[in-house]
């Protein structure tokens, strides 16, 4: 298995950009695809973006597309989320996850394993 924990959250003012880190640990990094998800209070958690085993595959939601970027560094056993242009509705706790196997997947039920989230404030 794997253990997963993000990092780089904060407050920040909308317009201006941020960039997330999931620091892997356990089983190679690299056997995973991953994805990012971010819960609202008061909301189901939702798909951001998705990224496949090599990094050469993506998948965003359409919400973001275009101003988020998902990347990972299998050297360093480590995935990012770049958010730009962040908008006071990207407010959320952020959370990295992987699963097995090698589609992508936008389901929350479709991951096995999960950080502990990191929080996100986009002020107005």
């Amino acid at each position: 298995q794997v253990q997963l924990v993000e990092s780089g959250g904060g407050l920040v003012q909308a317009g201006v950009s941020l960039r997330l880190s999931c620091a892997a640990s356990g089983r190679t990094f690299s056997t995973y695809p991953m994805g990012w998800f971010r819960q609202a209070p008061g909301k189901e958690r939702e798909f951001v973006a998705a990224i496949n085993r090599s990094g050469g595959s993506t998948l965003y939601a359409d919400y973001v597309k275009g101003r988020f970027t998902i990347s990972r560094d299998n050297t360093k056993s480590t995935g990012y989320l770049q958010m730009n242009a962040l908008k006071p509705e990207d407010t959320a706790v952020y959370y990295c996850a992987a699963r097995s196997g090698v589609v992508l997947s936008s389901q929350v039920n479709g991951y096995t394993y999960w950080g502990q989230g990191t929080q996100v404030t986009v002020s107005s």
